[in-house]
């Protein structure tokens, strides 16, 4: 099979996602050794650096670990099918969306084999907005959707304009 060279794009996103993700995960746990620490204000109460060990999915879903290898397993699929519908992708907002969502996947995997758990420590709790923790996988696969959807509103409208002109002829 021959890969576009577009969906190259992709796979360099995932890359970079999974390189900077890990590597704060490094600084998290060794520079700053937060986990000994558990919390660094940064600017209280806004933003600070707080250790939690995210063992289950969002709003605390299997959180006693059992699912920890189905997780990792299903995220390894999810990276899979991502990297496959890349091969297919010809718009450049779709092949970021799929880059990101794939690298956040990969480096909460690389967690979930690692220590049993995905390490999150980016707190903006003292917003009153938005009150979880998280860590930079988590903020690509966050931005990877938004931009998925924003992806199929514009073909949406644009394939329309296409079926619009096509009707007048």
């Amino acid at each position: 099979m021959k890969i576009p060279r577009i969906a190259y794009a992709a796979y360099g996103f995932a890359i970079l996602v999974v390189l900077i993700d890990q590597l704060t995960k490094a600084w998290i746990i060794s520079g700053i050794d937060l986990r000994e620490v558990g919390r660094v204000f940064v600017a209280d109460p806004i933003f600070n650096f707080t250790w939690v060990e995210n063992r289950g999915v969002s709003f605390g879903l299997f959180g006693d670990g059992s699912a920890r290898w189905f997780l990792s397993l299903f995220s390894i699929v999810v990276a899979a099918g991502l990297g496959y519908w890349a091969t297919k992708a010809d718009r450049r907002l779709l092949i970021t969306a799929i880059g990101l969502i794939m690298g956040g996947a990969i480096g909460n995997v690389i967690d979930r084999v690692r220590f049993g758990f995905v390490v999150d420590f980016l707190d903006f709790s003292g917003t009153g907005f938005f009150p979880w923790v998280f860590n930079v996988a988590d903020s690509a696969i966050t931005i990877g959707v938004i931009l998925l959807i924003v992806d199929s509103l514009l073909s949406e409208r644009a394939a329309a304009k296409v079926g619009v002109a096509a009707e007048k002829s």
